[in-house]
């Protein structure tokens, strides 16, 4: 398998999970490449369909706390109208007691989704950097710029070259050394970035490796193109360019991806479970309104200004959550919700027992250590004789004398007290 030299990203965080994606991705590359399709489309709706449904379980508990949500909805309602206004420390107190009485009512914990969100959230955001940046994870694809970037980097100031390009091109590379140790990384970062109007300058930069240029631009058309769409291309660049061209078709091919990451985060939020408000003065309920509304329409510009790749894989995910979501539905319609929350409030009790059996074992064991340990005390301490006692005492007396300026809380100082302790009883 080609190497790949390519910048991966390098967050703390992300950088480890994209890694891990990214070898997925590969791997799905190449398994396309073995039955004849190199096309990184379709690699990227495999991969997500993948990673989706290795997220079921997460996503089937982030459904079941909507659906529990939806039935508690009222109920912690009445609690905020009863305290409404009341600040003083007793009613707050009673205000948190009734609403975990309600949340032990229905076996759920107040954190709800939160553990699902939080492992989904940077696995996605890592699928969006592998996308985002293919050659540096996929070896078959970056070998096919080695190439040209030897060439380029073969040519004379091709360093002030590429700088003024990414400037010219307005690319999303700040500050790098085009000339430094990871060059040739960041020459593929800038190519892999360009559209085909960027191509075009490229020509016009480099004219010596116009053959090369040409070469490496038809090999990554055959990977990149995906339903007649360049997936380098945005939406908004198709348009522009197939209106000059009168390519009409292919303007309605490119309008279809805004429009579809549109209608498809609208069905998302339809099928998930809403938790009903009456009380216009609801703030959590108007901001989730406010965002169900918001979230379509940022898809909708998201995707008619980023790449068609990133537009594919905005698309397939959220048809992957649809159909999630639809079998989901379905699920929870054929059961008893009565049932299931008994299931939830079993569950819920069988890991509070767990948990004071725990506690339980850790302070009898804590118990048992003191114990020992002042038992072990008390027989080391009848096991030495008097005349052993006082020897020590007068050897630490002895070495006090020897100190001069004893520190009144030193252990020498300490010894003189108990000497002259044991001199006055002794008298």
């Amino acid at each position: 398998m080609t190497e790949i030299i390519m910048t991966q990203y390098s967050g703390a965080i992300l950088g480890p999970i994209a890694k891990v994606l990214g070898w997925i991705m590969n791997w799905v590359f190449v398994f396309l490449s073995n039955i004849g399709i190199e096309n990184i489309g379709l690699a990227i709706i495999l991969l997500t369909v993948l990673i989706y449904t290795c997220m079921i379980p997460l996503t089937f508990q982030q459904q079941k706390f909507s659906m529990m949500s939806k039935r508690m909805n009222p109920e912690l309602q009445e609690i905020q109208k009863k305290y409404k206004g009341k600040k003083d420390q007793e009613s707050q107190m009673k205000m948190s007691d009734e609403t975990k009485a309600v949340y032990d009512k229905y076996g759920v914990s107040p954190t709800g989704s939160c553990l699902q969100i939080i492992i989904q959230f940077p696995i996605l955001l890592a699928l969006f950097r592998v996308i985002n940046n293919i050659p540096a994870y996929v070896g078959s694809v970056k070998s096919v710029f080695t190439p040209l970037v030897n060439g380029i980097m073969g040519t004379a100031g091709y360093s002030a070259t590429m700088d003024t390009l990414v400037n010219t091109l307005k690319l999303n590379l700040k500050n790098v050394d085009f000339s430094g140790a990871n060059g040739s990384n960041y020459i593929i970062d800038a190519l892999y970035s360009l559209n085909s109007a960027g191509w075009e300058t490229l020509h016009e930069s480099f004219p010596p490796l116009a053959t090369t240029i040409d070469s490496v631009h038809e090999q990554i058309n055959h990977f990149n193109y995906f339903l007649g769409l360049n997936i380098s291309n945005s939406p908004l660049t198709t348009i522009t360019t197939s209106f000059k061209n009168h390519s009409y078709l292919l303007m309605i091919a490119a309008l279809l991806i805004p429009l579809f990451a549109y209608l498809t985060q609208v069905l998302n939020i339809k099928l998930m479970p809403q938790a009903t408000s009456d009380d216009a003065n609801d703030q959590m309920a108007q901001q989730m309104k406010t965002m169900n509304r918001v979230m379509p329409l940022f898809s909708l510009i998201f995707t008619f200004t980023a790449p068609v790749g990133l537009g594919i894989y905005w698309i397939a995910s959220a048809l992957v959550r649809l159909v999630q979501q639809i079998a989901i539905n379905k699920y929870f319609d054929s059961i008893s919700m009565d049932d299931m929350i008994e299931k939830n409030r079993e569950k819920a009790e069988k890991k509070a027992a767990k948990r004071r059996e725990k506690m339980g074992v850790y302070q009898n064991q804590i118990y048992s250590a003191a114990s020992m340990n002042t038992k072990r005390n008390t027989n080391l301490n009848s096991s030495i004789s008097s005349d052993e006692k006082n020897a020590k005492v007068q050897k630490a007396y002895e070495t006090a004398q020897k100190a001069k300026n004893v520190n009144p809380n030193s252990l020498t100082a300490k010894a003189n007290l108990v000497k002259e302790f044991n001199e006055k009883n002794n008298k």
